[in-house]
């Protein structure tokens, strides 16, 4: 079991563990982006370099070097890409009317440019592995990639999570290419050929137990993250999130450090003129006081702190966000609204139209809000 058991929980650690780090490093200020990105390609070359060195050792030790190094020329392409340096030459959401094939080009666009990395990544790593007998870094590598395009495509075609919380005020115009349905024609197929795969990688590991421990280690690791890849497909469609998995990466992030009661926030930044408040479904997360709330938007509700009772998301007109705690969260649609900011807590208050117009749950409704409507003001006792 020892044989099998310390690579399934390598795999699990380091997954969990470089998912939270980007996420937490992509949170931080702007002006750190630069430092980050020149960590990760530092780290990066290293990756390449163990890639070569350890392409002919088949030890246990090498096949733990090798899917290490994947991973880190992996998460190079995810650091470039989310802190915004290579995306695509599309940076900018598609107009309304725009469907069909035409959106697909433009969705392409938006990523071209990381799409392009990840294939001169995936060259890098095979060469510097090619024919040789250590192929469990290419492996890694070639899994990641596959699955994650997969991902992306079934995010495009439509799915019931769409993981918006991952996604940086930077990168929101994406969100334009992301898809809110049940199911599309894509994931039944996507995750028959990924499991078979899986169960192929599973068989053959063991298989040789006890003859080839580096074949034996190797196979269990790349096995173990094909088993991951799908959990993350099914995340996409089940009824649960996996954002608490990794709430202490988004830490970093400026609105949950708003939210946070217990980290104190002193810096303020209200909404600009043209902003406006996205309301509507409700989905209760917690009742601390014993006093039951709701949340305007479902999709950041597993991202709030423990004693959080409401939150939504005021979008300022230079497209950035800030969420911020509600006092209420209105079933109509709102005419005007109120946004109050202190120490260690934001509050919204948000009035409803003269004539109302339920909004169906979960769906969040965005509506424009009067710039003079919306006042920036520290609470009273603050």
């Amino acid at each position: 079991m020892v044989e099998y058991g310390i690579p399934i929980l390598y795999t699990l650690f380091v997954w969990w563990f470089s998912t939270g780090i980007i996420m937490f490093l992509d949170g931080l200020p702007r002006k750190t982006f630069p430092w980050s990105v020149a960590g990760a390609a530092v780290l990066y070359g290293l990756a390449l370099w163990g890639l070569w060195a350890s392409s002919r050792d088949m030890s246990v030790f090498g096949a733990y070097c090798t899917f290490t190094c994947g991973l880190i020329v992996w998460g190079f392409n995810e650091i470039t890409f989310l802190m915004g340096y290579v995306t695509g030459p599309r940076t900018e959401p598609c107009p309304p009317d725009c469907k069909g094939f035409r959106h697909f080009v433009h969705a392409v666009e938006t990523i071209l440019y990381h799409e392009i990395g990840i294939l001169i990544s995936a060259v890098l790593v095979v060469a510097m592995s090619w024919g040789e007998p250590n192929q469990v870094g290419t492996w890694t590598f070639m899994i990641l990639w596959l699955m994650r395009l997969s991902a992306k495509l079934n995010i495009f075609l439509g799915v019931p999570n769409l993981t918006e919380e991952f996604l940086p005020d930077h990168l929101a115009y994406m969100k334009g290419f992301f898809r809110k349905r049940p199911m599309n024609w894509l994931f039944p197929w996507t995750v028959t050929a990924s499991t078979v795969v899986a169960t192929v990688l599973v068989y053959q590991a063991v298989q040789i137990a006890g003859t080839d421990p580096h074949q034996a280690a190797g196979l269990t690791f790349v096995a173990t993250l094909m088993t991951l890849a799908i959990l993350e497909h099914w995340f996409l469609v089940l009824p649960m999130s996996v954002v608490p998995l990794w709430r202490w990466g988004l830490k970093s992030r400026e609105w949950f450090r708003r939210l946070d009661p217990r980290r104190g926030g002193s810096r303020r930044a209200g909404p600009r003129a043209g902003g406006r408040v996205d309301a509507g479904g409700r989905t209760r997360v917690g009742d601390d006081d014993a006093t039951p709330f709701a949340v305007a938007d479902p999709a950041a509700s597993a991202t709030a702190p423990a004693r959080t009772r409401k939150i939504s998301r005021v979008i300022r007109s230079d497209g950035t966000t800030l969420t911020v705690a509600l006092d209420r969260a209105p079933e109509a649609r709102l005419s005007e609204g109120r946004l109050s900011e202190g120490r260690g807590r934001s509050s919204a208050t948000a009035v409803p139209a003269p004539v109302p117009a339920p909004v169906p749950a979960p769906v969040a409704t965005a509506v424009p809000v009067p710039a003079a409507s919306l006042r920036t003001a520290r609470p009273p006792g603050r």
